[in-house]
């Protein structure tokens, strides 16, 4: 594990630190393969509303303790599994599983490093991320029914429009797993590594993140995920508060000038 993230102090499951620009953003919970119990989604969501607040943070990277498991969705031991299906589904958090899988505020990047299992709630997590790094050893599964439930969290809406079809379904109507190269195949992993390249990779990702102005990629987030309902036509007509302050930037006047002297950008961020 990446030694930035092992010098966070856990509270209630989570270990959360601002370093250069990114928010690491770590399920500290390895005696359930980090599942997720009620603090740590209460935490999680102070988290994301912390970095939502942060201008100075240019990208997430999302995480679980050991090599293990990234997340293996709710603690099936805590008391929350007490509920019944009913009252599960009209208790979901609007912001998604973990407070992510289904968030719209959150105009930065996020990366999902998977070490380990991905299932359940936990998929749901890789589901809500942008681009998604996982070891080889990864696996991945809604894997719900197979405890009669369901992925109510988005992981059925989103997987099955994410990937193609029937690849989708046959994940959704087994609850099987599958591995990071059959993940990648399929369209939703970026790039699989060794474990032990799993921060490398990370980092080249973030470095090419960092090639970008800051409001540039804030605007992109923010049109792509409020704009999922429209068409093309109608999405290029929003005039979203990120996309007008990048058009209006130091950045862009920056990106200009520097192509002109033949320099790299030097970035204000704003």
């Amino acid at each position: 594990m990446n030694a930035r993230a092992d010098a966070q102090e856990s509270v209630d499951g989570v270990r959360f630190d601002v370093r250069e620009g990114v928010a690491w953003v770590v399920i500290d919970r390895p005696h359930v393969l980090n599942a997720v119990d009620g603090p740590t989604t209460a935490r999680l969501n102070e988290v994301w509303a912390s970095v939502e607040a942060d201008r100075t943070v240019r990208a997430v990277v999302v995480t679980g303790t050991g090599e293990r498991a990234f997340c293996v969705g709710a603690d099936m031991s805590a008391s929350a599994v007490d509920k019944t299906g009913l009252e599960y589904w009209a208790d979901l958090d609007p912001n998604g599983f973990g407070g992510l899988s289904l968030r719209q505020t959150l105009d930065v990047p996020v990366i999902a490093r998977v070490n380990g299992y991905a299932l359940g709630g936990g998929m749901e997590m890789v589901l809500g991320a942008d681009i998604v790094v996982a070891a080889e050893n990864a696996r991945f599964g809604l894997t719900e029914p197979r405890v009669g439930r369901l992925a109510l969290d988005g992981g059925i809406h989103q997987l099955v429009r994410r990937v193609p079809y029937t690849q989708a379904m046959s994940m959704l109507l087994t609850g099987r797993m599958a591995g990071a190269a059959e993940m990648a195949a399929m369209g939703l992993v970026n790039e699989v590594v060794p474990g032990d390249e799993l921060d490398t990779a990370v980092e080249r990702w973030l470095d090419q993140i960092r090639t970008c102005a800051p409001t540039s990629v804030r605007a992109v987030k923010q049109m792509v995920t409020r704009t999922a309902h429209l068409t093309a036509t109608e999405a290029r007509a929003m005039r979203l508060p990120a996309l007008m302050a990048a058009l209006d930037s130091k950045d862009s006047a920056e990106g200009v000038l520097a192509f002109q002297e033949k320099r790299p950008p030097v970035w204000p961020g704003e």
